[in-house]
């Protein structure tokens, strides 16, 4: 199919979506089942998984023409983790059944995901990871802690990578499971965050049993399937095709119109930065046109780069525009886990606490020295660092 048949099938699937359920008269889950049934959720998915296997550029005119059409598209951004992330791990290493398991109820925002990565002992560097999964029958035991575990505490599953072969290096003794949080043994404790909320946690495995039928690709095959999940985190966050003045240069464009100064100096920032954000949002538009159906590449980490340190630009000068009441969050300030309902919409952060958040940005999903690193060796092709353990098995690579 040509990739103007592609594009007309897909217009033409949305014309039928909105005029059979017309958004203003149709609860959201009822409009998300209709979407998935239709191809709509991940058009680039297979037949059957919520796809029509056409170019995933093309997810760029669903979010837009249902965006324009006022459908509920805040899924997305509610279960980030489970549709930007758990969905493209189930596409490319799922079996039929995992996926028709999953895909759906994840769409419909049923089971909320989340994604246990990184460890106490592994932040950057994820494949020296210590959590154990041992073989017993047809389940895995699981015993180790996981960190910055974002959402797992309003989550139903969750994709860990685990140690399976401690006598094999770090990246071949790898397995990756979807594991439900709300099983025996599991532990969450939230990590509260300078905006007093509490996104993420640390989760403890004490003796968790785990179905075989939850593994992900072969035994060992972990990092790979890691891999996966991370491209798609970095697209998930850097690489949403949003709308022109949405977002915090949305509110920075507002917070100027209602009460900011016109100086000179001021406008030629505010412009300085407009710009910057629609060259970043265009440029993530031609990537996602170039993408092949597949892994994603290292677009993802490029505009993930872009984009933390962008927002945090952005986000400074409206606080600076504030002035003295920059300095107070009008919706109060409390510490409080986040709550399943602050999640359902994508909620308009305040400056100020649009401001304190995005201090996280050059830190998940990858630290922005860790995109540079990715950035260089995959796309400039420069030598990668030294890596040491890289040959040796696990359990001889020194620990502090």
């Amino acid at each position: 199919m040509s990739s103007s048949d592609e594009a007309t099938l897909v217009n033409k699937t949305i014309d039928t979506l909105l005029e059979q359920f017309p958004p203003a008269e149709t609860e959201a889950k009822a409009f998300w089942a209709a979407q998935f049934d239709a191809g709509l959720a991940w058009v680039d998915f297979r037949i059957g998984d919520g796809g029509l296997g056409v170019s995933p550029s093309l997810r760029e005119t669903v979010t837009r023409r249902l965006s324009e059409a006022d459908a509920p598209i805040w899924n997305i951004a509610a279960n980030l983790l489970g549709i930007g992330m758990g969905a493209g791990v189930l596409a490319a290493h799922g079996t039929e059944a995992q996926r028709k398991r999953w895909l759906r109820p994840m769409f419909l925002m049923e089971e909320i995901w989340c994604q246990m990565f990184s460890e106490p002992g592994a932040g950057s560097d994820v494949a020296s990871l210590s959590m154990s999964a041992v073989r017993d029958g047809d389940e895995w035991i699981l015993n180790g802690q996981k960190v910055w575990t974002t959402l797992a505490h309003i989550s139903k599953w969750g994709m860990i990578v685990t140690r399976t072969d401690p006598d094999q290096p770090k990246h071949r003794g790898l397995t990756y499971f979807i594991v439900d949080m709300e099983a025996e043994g599991v532990d969450i404790r939230p990590l509260y965050q300078i905006t007093g909320e509490a996104e993420f946690n640390e989760v403890f495995f004490d003796d968790v049993r785990v179905n075989d039928d939850q593994r992900i690709d072969d035994v060992g095959a972990g990092w790979g399937v890691a891999m996966t999940t991370l491209m798609n985190e970095r697209v998930a966050i850097g690489g949403r095709i949003v709308p022109r003045n949405s977002g915090t240069i949305g509110a920075a464009m507002t917070l100027w119109n209602e009460s900011g100064p016109s100086d000179i100096a001021t406008r030629r920032e505010l412009a300085r930065l407009w710009a910057e954000v629609e060259a970043m949002r265009l440029t993530t538009l031609r990537a996602a046109e170039n993408m092949q159906a597949g892994v994603p590449g290292p677009e993802g980490s490029t505009g993930k780069l872009t984009w933390a340190a962008l927002n945090k630009e952005v986000t400074s000068f409206s606080v600076e525009m504030l002035g003295l009441d920059g300095a107070t969050i009008p919706e109060g300030y409390s510490l409080e886990p986040t709550s399943y309902e602050t999640r359902e919409v994508e909620r308009v952060m305040s400056p100020q606490r649009s401001f304190l958040r995005a201090r996280a940005n050059s830190i998940e999903g990858g630290t922005s020295q860790i995109m540079r690193n990715i950035l260089g060796e995959r796309v400039l092709g420069l030598p990668g660092e030294p890596r040491v353990d890289k040959d040796i098995p696990w359990k001889d690579v020194p620990r502090g």
